[in-house]
């Protein structure tokens, strides 16, 4: 740094209420730790760098232990993360921006999520209400499960998590490389996972190995596609078009001698998809009817990876 640039940065440190002291003591190396701590008092609360950048979030989510750290290490080329074979490494959720390939997108890593009869530690319980807040600020969520272990109970309270809040889902399922496999072992794995995640199984699953960087970048390419179909928006005109074939197809059947009458549909300006019918009697249209609504979706307009919402108003 030449003078002029001291010079200017001091001036800098003045208007912030440092004194010329703490500032030569910074330049010169010491005092580096108060310096930082000042910086940081002077940040609003919860502040981050990445907040104001208009892509993708992409949090990871998972049991402790099941590659979450490594997955994000093994796509950015470093050893960003730490990762060790003990359980409960990441504390915080890391925020990373990964940006290769023409891809840009910001990866959150989270601590693992145990159930709460296992969360002894005060440092570990605000890990995971951190990891849990993560799932609100993301746009998608990657649910990492362990091959060798397979889904349990805790993927399902994530996975269900996730749905909840209308997030993007993608299933990873990591450490493909340990597991032994013989013909068809991955359809009928992806098949024993579809069970469990019933009814709303069009999530894609896609088996990885983060140490051996099988299929991490088609990860990636999987994250864009959810990303599309989570922002997608369908004209009113076309969804009207599409619900009179879906009405002519399987009416809507009626409650106690009432017919009930779907008018029009069109989708609400929500960051998920959500569709609103207008019908005359909204309270009495079945919960199989919904669901055969929201499944012509599904089959007419792509939302792969993507929690919908079905609602009925008056009209």
């Amino acid at each position: 740094m030449d003078n002029n640039a001291r010079y200017l940065a001091a001036n800098e440190f003045w208007s912030l209420g440092f004194d010329n002291t703490f500032f030569l003591s910074s330049i010169n190396g010491s005092g580096t730790g108060d310096l930082l701590d000042a910086v940081i008092d002077l940040l609003p609360e919860d502040y981050n760098p990445f907040d104001q950048l208009d892509i993708p979030r992409i949090t990871i989510l998972g049991r402790p232990n099941v590659g979450k750290s490594s997955f994000v290490n093994a796509l950015l080329g470093e050893e960003r993360n730490i990762v060790t074979d003990i359980a409960g490494t990441t504390r915080d959720a890391i925020h990373t921006r990964y940006n290769k390939y023409g891809k840009d997108m910001i990866f959150i890593d989270t601590a693992g999520i145990r159930k709460k009869k296992k969360v002894h530690e005060d440092l570990e319980f605000y890990s995971v209400i951190r990891a849990i807040k993560s799932i609100d600020v993301a746009d998608i969520c990657l649910l990492m499960i362990d091959a060798m272990q397979g889904i349990e109970a805790q993927d399902m309270s994530i996975f269900s998590l996730i749905q909840k809040r209308k997030r993007g889902i993608i299933i990873l399922v990591n450490k493909w490389d340990l597991f032994e496999k013989e013909t068809n072992t991955a359809r009928d794995f992806e098949k024993k996972i579809k069970e469990k995640i019933a009814p709303f199984t069009d999530v894609p699953i896609l088996f990885i190995s983060a140490i051996e960087k099988q299929r991490i970048f088609k990860a990636v390419d999987l994250i864009e596609e959810v990303y599309v179909n989570k922002t997608r928006r369908i004209k009113t005109s076309v969804l009207n078009e599409a619900l009179q074939e879906m009405l002519a197809k399987f009416p809507p059947p009626s409650h106690r001698g009432r017919i009930i009458k779907i008018k029009f549909v069109t989708q609400l300006p929500t960051k998920y998809p959500a569709f609103a019918f207008f019908c005359n009697h909204p309270k009495h249209v079945k919960e199989n009817y919904r669901n055969y609504l929201e499944n012509q979706l599904r089959e007419r307009y792509d939302f792969t990876g993507v929690p919908i919402s079905v609602f009925f108003r008056e009209k």
